[in-house]
């Protein structure tokens, strides 16, 4: 029979080979992206160029199109200065992100926050019972501290020992936890989705978790698992967690 630390190595492998996967299959996405945007940007220089190269050789023949005969108005419609996009608009201007949300204080048994509730809050001797009717998908890591940890502090490097509920943000469907295998989950912050990473080892605004606390994490799909369906995680999804950090390894 297995002893509780080869459960734990094999645990810990299997969660490593699927965010290997999962990060293959992210790189390969992103590679994808990169190529189509400089195709794209690529084409739209060289249709820029070929614009101004017509629009000077025309001036260099005439000075205005409107005397050009049998022209009939056309050319002097298509060099309009009226058709050209001013150089800076409020539309070009870029939108700065909306700031990644501190993270609140809870001590009430049962505890909600931005559409998510947790029952058995604060006992950390149970499993959280976690819904969700999430409503417009966040943009930013969203986290609740409902117990703050006096332990030792946690970094996106750390070796972890943690408990933790995984459900769906959109309907509250659980799609993993420690606690219904009945045991921990022992992993590296470096090797997990960067939500994970971020919302315990601390990042921004988002302070980091102590050994003994236990917090609402809410991750947009951008720090989650982005556009690959994986499992039972639908692609784009928003995902809730509730880990409980038992300690810090590492």
């Amino acid at each position: 029979m297995s002893t509780n630390q080869q459960r734990r190595d094999a645990e810990r492998r299997r969660l490593q080979r699927q965010l290997e996967e999962r990060r293959a299959r992210e790189a390969a996405r992103k590679r994808f992206t990169l190529i189509a945007s400089i195709v794209t940007t690529l084409v739209v220089i060289a249709a820029v160029v070929v614009v101004v190269v017509i629009a000077s050789s025309g001036d260099g023949k005439k000075k205005n199109f409107t005397s050009d005969k049998g022209a009939g108005g056309k050319l002097s419609n298509a060099s309009s200065p009226s058709t050209s996009a001013p150089a800076s608009t409020p539309a070009a201007q870029p939108t700065p992100p909306a700031p990644t949300a501190k993270c609140a204080n809870s001590k009430s048994a049962t505890a909600s926050f931005d559409g998510v509730t947790v029952g058995n809050a604060t006992n950390l001797k149970k499993e959280p019972k976690v819904s969700s009717k999430g409503g417009a998908d966040p943009t930013n890591l969203l986290c609740q501290d409902l117990v703050v940890g006096t332990g030792k502090e946690a970094t996106p490097a750390s070796t972890v020992t943690v408990q933790y509920t995984g459900v769906l943000y959109k309907d509250g469907k659980k799609f993993d936890s420690s606690w219904a295998r009945g045991q921990t989950a022992q992993f590296s912050l470096a090797q997990v989705v960067p939500g994970f990473t971020e919302g315990i080892g601390g990042a921004g605004a988002v302070a980091p978790m102590k050994a003994g606390g236990r917090r609402i994490m809410i991750l947009p799909a951008s720090l989650g698992y982005g556009s690959q369906a994986a499992g039972s995680i639908p692609a784009n999804s928003s995902l809730v967690f509730v880990v409980d950090l038992v300690s810090v390894d590492g």
